[in-house]
């Protein structure tokens, strides 16, 4: 009965809406969040720019874009860098220490050997247990 009250078409245009509502937000949170994150503008700007999305949220969204869409862009772009290179950083550390460990493993097999603390067997036995570990 509700198909007959309720046209496709309809609910179509609702979903679009609904859809169009998201994105809107989606939007205003990026905006919002470029405001208070951007280093370049100092509070009183940053109050000013609030305001008037607040006020009118539209044209206050449109004009921003315009005016610092570009700067929002690079500032996303350095930050992006930044954590790709604070990862990067981190997995070679903890790479570096891994293999680090190892080696030293390896040295101090070494030094047993040529000291006799241990045999060539066992020696060879360990060196196969660092190296597939």
């Amino acid at each position: 009965m509700l198909a007959y009250d309720y046209p496709l078409g309809g609910v179509f245009l609702t979903m679009l809406y609904f859809f169009l509502f998201v994105i809107w937000i989606w939007i205003l949170i990026t905006v919002f969040v470029d405001i208070f994150r951007s280093h370049d503008i100092n509070g009183w700007v940053k109050a000013l720019w609030v305001i008037f999305i607040v006020i009118l949220p539209f044209l206050g969204v449109l004009i921003y874009l315009i005016a610092r869409g570009g700067k929002m862009q690079e500032r996303e772009l350095r930050d992006a860098t930044q954590q790709k290179n604070a990862f990067d950083q981190y997995i070679r550390q903890t790479a570096g220490a891994a293999g680090h460990s190892t080696a030293d493993q390896l040295a101090k097999l070494v030094d047993l050997k040529n000291q006799g603390v241990i045999t060539d067997a066992e020696f060879e036995s360990e060196k196969a247990k660092v190296l597939a570990s």
